[in-house]
């Protein structure tokens, strides 16, 4: 029998991720908008860490059941960090994923050091309010102009070797990105407290 969670997010592409890692270990992911909970949290926190909390809280608040979200985003090194917590709106309030991608490319134009890492926490509060975290990280390079069509936000220009995270099939970033380390580790922690729903 699967146990449901509600992944606190509108992102579909966040939601598929969560979705085919933690389906074979017996969740069924529904996000909150299928859950009946139509709320945008503002991310106030200062760190990956407090939005993820935010954003869990203000669902399981709403439906004291099982709730997983993450906070992520792009650290660059020559940036000293940026965009980080700010990725979402690194480019402005209204602004796509091109024009993210435009203006961090912009932003390091001239730039010989073009290390980043992408970053991601997540925050599982149980249905019966327990908190845990998982952080997971992805080193890679920013390139000089976005590649592929996969992916979301700044995977276009993120490389991971000699392919951009949008060149990746989903079953290759699922086993390389900071989200698929962050659930792994998300994984490993069900699995020393006996919480896995799959058939063993």
């Amino acid at each position: 029998m699967s146990k449901r969670v509600i992944a606190a997010t509108g992102n579909k592409g966040k939601l598929r991720e969560i979705s085919e890692i933690l389906t074979p270990l017996g969740f069924e992911t529904v996000s909150q908008k299928d859950a009946g909970i139509d709320i945008e949290t503002e991310e106030t926190g200062t760190t990956f860490r407090e939005n993820a909390y935010l954003k869990a809280k203000a669902v399981y608040d709403i439906a004291h059941t099982a709730v997983i979200a993450d906070d992520s985003g792009l650290s660059v090194d020559h940036l000293n960090g940026a965009p980080g917590v700010y990725s979402h709106r690194y480019a402005g309030e209204n602004a796509t994923d091109a024009d993210r991608c435009e203006k961090l490319l912009h932003d390091m134009e001239n730039a010989e050091d073009r290390g980043a890492e992408f970053v991601c926490v997540i925050c599982y509060i149980d249905e019966n309010g327990n908190v845990s975290y998982c952080e997971g990280k992805c080193r890679g390079k920013i390139g000089y102009e976005p590649l592929g069509e996969n992916g979301f936000g700044y995977d276009p220009v993120f490389m991971y070797g000699e392919s951009s995270f949008a060149q990746l099939s989903d079953e290759e970033k699922n086993t390389v990105s900071h989200r698929a380390k962050a659930l792994e580790k998300f994984r490993e922690m069900l699995t020393n407290k006996g919480e896995i729903y799959a058939d063993k």
